[in-house]
C-alpha cells in the first residue's frame, strides 16, 4: 500500500497510520479578525448548518467565510444607517440643538438596521 495518497475528488491528501489513511490536516495558526457579525455567524453554522461548518474548518476558510460575512455586514448596517438617518431626518442640526432627541433616533436607526442585517446573515 502507497504510504500517501492524494483524492482529486475532494483536493486532500491522506498518509497511511497502521491500516488507515487519515488526512493531512494542519492547523492554521492565524488569528480569527471577525466580530461581532462573524462570531453570530459562526453560531449559527454550528447549530444549523454542521455540514457546511466542518467543509470551512477541515478546508480552512472558515475564519475568511466569517471575516467576510462581518464586514458585509457591518457595511449593510452603516449604509441602513445612513438610508434611515436621511428618511427620518436625522441630521447634525439636530444634533446641535437636541442632543438626546438625536440619540435616542440615532440609537433606534442602530437597532432597526442591525435587526434587518442580522434576519439576513441568519438566512443565508
Amino acid at each position: 500500500m502507497k504510504k500517501q495518497i492524494y483524492d482529486e475528488k475532494n483536493g486532500m491528501s491522506y498518509t497511511l497510520h497502521g491500516d488507515y489513511y487519515l488526512p493531512d490536516l494542519v492547523l492554521s495558526e492565524a488569528e480569527p479578525t471577525y466580530g461581532k457579525y462573524g462570531m453570530l455567524r459562526k453560531q449559527f453554522l454550528k447549530e444549523h448548518r454542521s455540514a457546511r461548518y466542518q467543509y470551512l474548518l477541515l478546508t480552512g476558510k472558515l475564519n475568511e467565510h466569517l471575516n467576510q460575512a462581518d464586514q458585509e455586514a457591518r457595511e449593510q448596517v452603516e449604509t441602513l444607517m445612513e438610508q434611515m438617518a436621511e428618511k427620518q431626518r436625522v441630521t447634525e442640526e439636530l444634533k446641535s440643538q437636541d442632543q438626546m432627541k438625536w440619540a435616542r433616533l440615532m440609537n433606534n436607526i442602530k437597532a432597526s438596521a442591525e435587526e434587518i442585517v442580522l434576519k439576513n446573515l441568519v438566512c443565508v
